[in-house]
């Protein structure tokens, strides 16, 4: 598969098909990941699961996966969250080029938060517990996503900006591009207003991060 536009015919049938076999607690979304973060979504099915339309964006997870900081980005039965608190069951797949660049990806997120209810009152005599769960956020507007990515950076560091020295603010930026946030357009401007350094240091340190990245990273043979 070389790109998504051209496989259209055969993707849109495949994502109704999924759709209709799940009924409506089953969302089924297809992204176009060659163009800009910000607009993904080319086609989608019961959106109401996670709020989301034709035109949104991705998840924090496709960002990963664009970065290169997880090889190999299809996972399957998944669980995570929507903001709004349901709990879905979630399967992604990614789909390359010839040239093994990720082009598009097919997700299913299954609103399971009914059946957990139900689960509950068995809970003491099944004695069965949600594993696998990943932390993933929907969001529409990818600004949305670049926010939360500074939350969670700001979690990790543990420390507010105004007592972070270079060494921290090195660790949150290598957070930040690992997680894919600079592969969004004018995430660099919310890094720098967030970590309160001119985008000349940005890049100054964005350099040296990846650098050291790179020389502690074993090169795959294939």
């Amino acid at each position: 598969m070389e790109n998504i536009k051209d496989e259209m015919n055969t993707l849109l049938p495949l994502v109704r098909c999924i759709a209709a076999q799940f009924g409506n607690k089953c969302e089924v979304v297809l992204h176009d990941l060659t163009q800009g973060y910000e607009s993904t979504i080319v086609a989608i099915e019961n959106g109401h699961i996670t709020g989301r339309k034709v035109g949104d964006c991705g998840s924090n997870l496709g960002l990963e996966v664009l970065r290169g900081t997880v090889a190999d980005g299809d996972r399957y039965n998944y669980i995570t969250q929507t903001k709004d608190g349901k709990i879905l069951r979630s399967s992604s797949t990614y789909f390359k080029n010839s040239k093994g660049e990720t082009v598009g990806a097919l997700c299913i997120n299954l609103d399971i938060s009914d059946f957990l209810v139900a689960e509950n009152t068995l809970r003491s005599i099944t004695m069965h517990s949600l594993d696998q769960e990943v932390k993933e956020v929907f969001v529409n507007d990818v600004n949305e996503l670049v926010e939360y990515l500074l939350q969670e950076c700001q979690k990790e560091i543990g420390k507010p900006v105004s007592h972070m020295n270079k060494e921290d603010k090195l660790k949150a930026i290598q957070f930040l591009d690992m997680r894919g946030a600079f592969l969004v357009k004018k995430a660099g401007d919310k890094v720098c207003q967030f970590l309160d350094i001119s985008k000349f240091t940005l890049y100054n340190y964005l350099d040296e991060v990846r650098a050291q990245t790179d020389k502690n990273t074993p090169q795959n043979t294939r």
